[in-house]
C-alpha cells in the first residue's frame, strides 16, 4: 500500500507538467501535421511542394547555409577548446567565462552588433578605407557570407561546450604512454587525442546543425531578404499569403530531418562522453 501510494502521489506531480507538455507541445505538432495533408488527408501539399522548384532550392540552400556554419563552427571551436583544456585552472575559468558570457545576450543585438561591425559604413570598411587596403567598401554583409558569419558566432559555444567536457574527461595517462613510446606531441595529438575526442566532434556538429537549419532571425537580418532560409519562407507563407497548408508541408519536412539528425546524435552521443 506504502508503494502504491507513493506512486500515485508521484504520477499526482508529474501529472499537470505532463498536461502542460501535451497542450503546449504535442498538440500543436499535431496540429500542424493535420494541417499538412488538408483539405482531405492527401499529399497534395507535399506533391505542390515537390513540384515547385523554388522551395527545393530554398530547402538545399538552408542546408547548405547550415553546413557551412557547422564547419567553421567546427574547425574554430574544436582548437579553443583544446586550448582550453592547456590552462591553468584560473584560466579555464575565465575563457569559460567569454564563451557562456554571449548566451546573456540577446540573439538579436548580437545580429546588429555584426551589422555596426561589417556593414558597408561599418567598422571593418571603414578601417579598411582608412589604411587604404580598399577602395570601395567589401560586401560582408546582407549576403551568405554575413549569415554564416553571424551564424557562427552565435552558434560556436554550442561546439565549444561539449567539446570542452569531452576533452577534460579523457584519461590524460593514455596521452602520458604515448608520450613515453615515443610519440611526440604531434603524433600523440592526431593518433590517440583526436581519436578519442572524435566522438564527441561529431555528436557537437551533429547539434550544431540541427540548431542552425531553424535560424530565422540572423538571416532575416544579416541576409537583408536576399539569402532565403525555411524559417524566412515560413514567415511568409503564414503571414504574408498566407498558405498555412504548405507551411505545414515545409515544417513536417523540416521536423522530419531534424528527427533523423536528432537520432544520429543520440547514437553517437553515448560513445562521445556527452
Amino acid at each position: 500500500m506504502g508503494r502504491t501510494g507513493l506512486n500515485r502521489n508521484g504520477f499526482a506531480y508529474v501529472l499537470p507538467l505532463a498536461v502542460i507538455m501535451l497542450v503546449a507541445f504535442d498538440v500543436p505538432i499535431l496540429l500542424m501535421l493535420r494541417t499538412s495533408f488538408a483539405p482531405s488527408w492527401t499529399l497534395a501539399n507535399y506533391q505542390h511542394l515537390i513540384g515547385q522548384e523554388v522551395y527545393l532550392k530554398v530547402l538545399l540552400n538552408t542546408f547548405k547555409v547550415a553546413a557551412i556554419t557547422t564547419f567553421f563552427s567546427a574547425l574554430l571551436g574544436y582548437p579553443v577548446a583544446y586550448w582550453m583544456t592547456r590552462l591553468s585552472p584560473t584560466g579555464r575559468l575565465v575563457a569559460m567565462a567569454f564563451v557562456v558570457i554571449p548566451f546573456w545576450v540577446s540573439v538579436l543585438v548580437r545580429s546588429y552588433a555584426w551589422i555596426v561591425l561589417l556593414g558597408n559604413a561599418g567598422i571593418v570598411n571603414r578601417a579598411l578605407l582608412s589604411l587604404g587596403v580598399i577602395d570601395q567598401p567589401i560586401a560582408l554583409m546582407y549576403n551568405e557570407l554575413g549569415v554564416i558569419i553571424g551564424m557562427t558566432n552565435i552558434l560556436i559555444p554550442f561546439m565549444v561546450l561539449p567539446l570542452y567536457a569531452a576533452m577534460t574527461k579523457l584519461d590524460r595517462r593514455l596521452l602520458q604512454a604515448a608520450a613515453t613510446l615515443g610519440g611526440s606531441d604531434v603524433q600523440t595529438f592526431w593518433m590517440v587525442f583526436f581519436p578519442l575526442t572524435l566522438p564527441a566532434l561529431t555528436a557537437s556538429t551533429l547539434l550544431v546543425f540541427i540548431s542552425a537549419i531553424g535560424f530565422y532571425i540572423t538571416p532575416a537580418l544579416l541576409g537583408g531578404g536576399r539569402v532565403s532560409m525555411i524559417a524566412n519562407v515560413l514567415d511568409v507563407l503564414i503571414n504574408k499569403m498566407p498558405s498555412w497548408e504548405l507551411a505545414a508541408a515545409i515544417s513536417t519536412v523540416l521536423l522530419a530531418a531534424s528527427l533523423a539528425l536528432y537520432a544520429l546524435y543520440r547514437r553517437v552521443a553515448p560513445h562521445s562522453g556527452m
